[in-house]
């Protein structure tokens, strides 16, 4: 089969799009025929060595295809199925993700644990399929499940065009939240307008605590972080008292200057999320195929040119999720 495997760390130049051996479903698995998968942040930061694997390895987590063998004690799904994947995979109160911890979808073919295969509705692309798994289901948990955000409340969002943050603004507005969101990008900014935010501020040249101030009056109930460093202190400022901050990520850096006077003054709760459960995936896929929430595809490249996807991704160019097109 063909596949996209790094064999050393580095920048997107250590990308190979070249033939492996196809994979054997095993006892318990699912051989799965890939039509798409998509980019998320994990693989740059696999790819650049942060954490280092073993190689080679193909990278990707999300994917959808159909099904193309089973292995022993298989009773479904049926080959010729629709598909998509849960790229979390779970032990206990652990959670691995497909192509950090083990090959992933960036290839024809994978062969995956049946529990981490799931019907694909008919109603829905494999490209969409393959966009929202990874980011709705981190998103969800952060949101549902760790932050327990209600209808009415203010959230704060930091860089819109990310995947995260946008499947974290689609659930925000589906369960009647009202959404601060930032990006550099005046364009972003305009689009993420269109969508339904409620208030946009280039984090930038803007002052985003003040617009946050002059919009909710006290501060928004819950923020989405995954930024860290760049907009932590911005964060504590934003915050109401007695509000909850949501941590995933920390893409700037993940040392800020704590400012723990913040905490005690105004009575924060910080919460830690990584991923997600089977419960949290089950979650984000109902709200996505029942049209609760929209999956923004920024752009489809085909798997041969994986290294210009990667460089649109490190760029902070896209607007939503970059998806790969594989090749039949």
């Amino acid at each position: 089969m063909l596949a996209a495997r790094i064999h050393e760390d580095g920048g997107p130049e250590v990308l190979v799009v070249e033939e492996v051996p196809d994979p054997v479903a095993g006892p318990g698995e699912v051989l799965v025929r890939l039509e798409a998968a998509s980019l998320n942040h994990l693989d740059v930061w696999v790819r650049k060595g942060l954490p280092s694997v073993p190689k080679p390895r193909i990278l990707g987590a999300d994917g959808a295809g159909v099904v193309e063998a089973l292995g022993d004690g298989v009773t479904g799904p049926a080959v010729g199925d629709r598909v998509v994947l849960n790229p979390g995979v779970e032990h206990g109160d652990r959670i691995t993700v497909v192509g950090e911890h083990f090959d992933g979808t960036h290839a024809e073919l994978i062969a995956i644990d049946a529990a981490q295969v799931f019907p694909l509705d008919d109603g829905l692309s494999f490209e969409v399929a393959a966009a929202f798994p990874l980011v709705f289901e981190t998103a969800h948990r952060m949101l549902v499940t760790r932050a327990s955000v209600r209808e009415g409340e203010w959230a704060l969002i930091w860089g819109i065009g990310g995947g995260v943050a946008t499947a974290a603004f689609e659930i925000c507005r589906a369960l009647g939240l009202r959404t601060i969101v930032t990006s550099g990008s005046d364009g972003k900014l305009e689009q993420a307008q269109s969508w339904g935010a409620d208030v946009v501020v280039n984090h930038h040249d803007g002052d985003v605590v003040a617009a946050v101030k002059e919009a909710t009056g006290k501060g928004v109930d819950v923020v989405v972080e995954t930024v860290g460093d760049a907009t932590w202190a911005r964060t504590l400022a934003a915050v109401r008292p007695t509000g909850r901050v949501v941590v995933c990520g920390a893409t700037s850096g993940p040392n800020p200057p704590a400012q723990l006077h913040r905490f005690w003054w105004k009575q924060l709760t910080v919460l830690g999320s990584s991923m997600g459960t089977r419960e949290d995936f089950l979650g984000a896929y109902e709200m996505v195929r029942t049209g609760r929430v929209r999956v923004h595809v920024d752009r489809v490249f085909p798997l041969s040119e994986i290294r210009a996807a990667h460089e649109r991704l490190e760029a902070g160019e896209q607007l939503g999720k970059i998806v790969l097109e594989i090749p039949g």
